[in-house]
């Protein structure tokens, strides 16, 4: 069995979420994911406001959670994968197990979101303005207690890869070499995502201690919302 063989299968995963085919789902998917954006720069507005946290709020915003150019990012995985004697040639190893993670993680939000979207659909107005309370019903709803906290598990484990290896001088000097071959061979996208969460982690002491308070609190905000708490997105 490949080592690529488990983000083909999340490729695949991807490739198959409803909203590629209905564009009704895929507008609310949209709302869905500003909606989470907004919800957690304002729970995390703090936090993220510290200068050197900023590089890595930025990169769980736009790249881990609805980033614009996933459909791309999929695209270049997937044609990469399927050579894999190829990819690791452009771009080491180890950066990879680092973007193996991220990846991930970005296709289960999308997963997620698209299973809230789809409830709201079915239950609200088309063109009714998403609300905490919306939300909160639709979490419950489609029950996403267990996947929620898998998330949070995998950002966790993001973070130990991204200090195991960006801490790592011969790691980061072959990640840096690697990019004129990347962009030749049009895996620029691939390596564009990898080195976001590279530079992210650069002003941090430690990206695990960085996640580890976002996730605490993002645990905080699952477990109030599947207890009952009828705010539990101003917590």
């Amino acid at each position: 069995m490949s080592k690529f063989d488990f983000l083909l299968q999340q490729l695949t995963d991807y490739q198959n979420l409803q909203s590629h085919q209905d564009q009704t789902l895929a507008s609310k998917l949209l709302q869905v994911q500003i909606w989470q954006k907004a919800r957690m720069q304002h729970t995390h507005a703090y936090f993220f406001a510290i200068p050197e946290h900023q590089p890595m709020a930025h990169y769980f915003l736009n790249r881990l959670y609805g980033a614009d150019d996933f459909n791309e990012l999929a695209r270049q995985i997937d044609r990469f994968i399927r050579n894999s004697h190829t990819v690791e040639k452009i771009i080491p190893k180890s950066a990879l197990q680092t973007g193996d993670a991220g990846v991930e993680l970005a296709i289960l939000a999308i997963q997620l979101d698209e299973q809230v979207a789809k409830y709201l659909l079915e239950n609200y107005p088309i063109d009714t303005p998403l609300n905490d309370e919306m939300m909160r019903r639709a979490y419950l709803a489609v029950d996403q207690y267990a996947p929620r906290l898998h998330q949070m598990e995998l950002l966790e484990l993001l973070g130990t890869k991204l200090d195991k290896y960006v801490r790592s001088t011969m790691v980061k000097t072959a990640f840096k070499l690697s990019k004129g071959i990347a962009y030749r061979y049009e895996a620029n996208t691939i390596y564009d995502f990898i080195d976001d969460g590279f530079k992210a982690m650069a002003p941090l002491g430690s990206a695990q201690d960085f996640i580890a308070t976002f996730t605490t609190k993002e645990k905080q905000i699952i477990d109030a919302v599947h207890s009952g708490h009828p705010t539990p997105f101003q917590l």
